[in-house]
């Protein structure tokens, strides 16, 4: 059994000066948390990479990935879609073309469904809504960042609390290439995220 507890803690590229923060953030993290996890676990992470990849986001990838046996893959792509098919069906409007043109819907009979309605619809829609770019990707990014920590609840050490961790780099890396202040902000509230965690467990022999 994997001791994530130790894993986390031992993840120095956690503790580096965010003066360092680069756009491969994200591929170190990765990369250290895959030398200390099993072969299941790396498999895990192989999954929700493949979603990172264009190509791969198409109506079979979230048929065969929403049926995963692990929940936050299983929700984070839910989730994913939703908000995908919220900007489509966005351009949708402002280009005047069907409301559906383009959204990836799974035929009501299908096993997993399309979900259209969302908890975070509003939000999503409200950031869309912002005519500076930057601003909008923020606001986006934002509720994505809440929607990992809604799905993660109470868990403080499991494989999927690492699997968010991942999902996160993933955000403060662009970030760093779209600009470095905020990325550096999103780095340092993750640091604050992870050591919360460990402030807030007593350890028992």
């Amino acid at each position: 059994m994997n001791n994530y507890e130790y894993i986390i803690a031992g993840l120095p590229v956690l503790d580096r000066d965010d003066r360092k923060l680069n756009a491969a953030f994200a591929d170190e993290l990765t990369d250290e948390i895959r030398s200390l996890v099993s072969k299941s676990d790396n498999a895990l992470i192989s999954k929700l990479l493949e979603g990172y990849e264009t190509d791969n986001l198409n109506m079979d990838f979230y048929k065969e990935i929403l049926k995963n046996h692990d929940r936050f893959i299983r929700e984070f792509y839910r989730f994913d879609l939703n908000m995908r098919n919220s900007k489509v069906m966005y351009l949708n409007r402002r280009l005047n073309r069907p409301a559906d043109q383009d959204m990836i819907i799974f035929d009501p009979e299908a096993e997993t469904p399309f979900i259209g309605d969302y908890e975070e619809k509003e939000r999503v829609e409200a950031a869309l809504e912002s005519a500076d770019i930057l601003t909008r990707e923020r606001q986006l990014d934002a509720v994505l960042w809440d929607k990992i920590e809604d799905i993660l609840g109470m868990q403080v050490f499991s494989m999927d609390v690492i699997l968010g961790f991942i999902a996160k780099s993933r955000i403060i890396s662009r970030w760093v290439k779209l600009d470095p202040e905020t990325g550096k902000e999103m780095f340092k509230k993750l640091v604050a995220e992870v050591r919360g965690t460990y402030e807030g467990v007593n350890y028992t022999e």
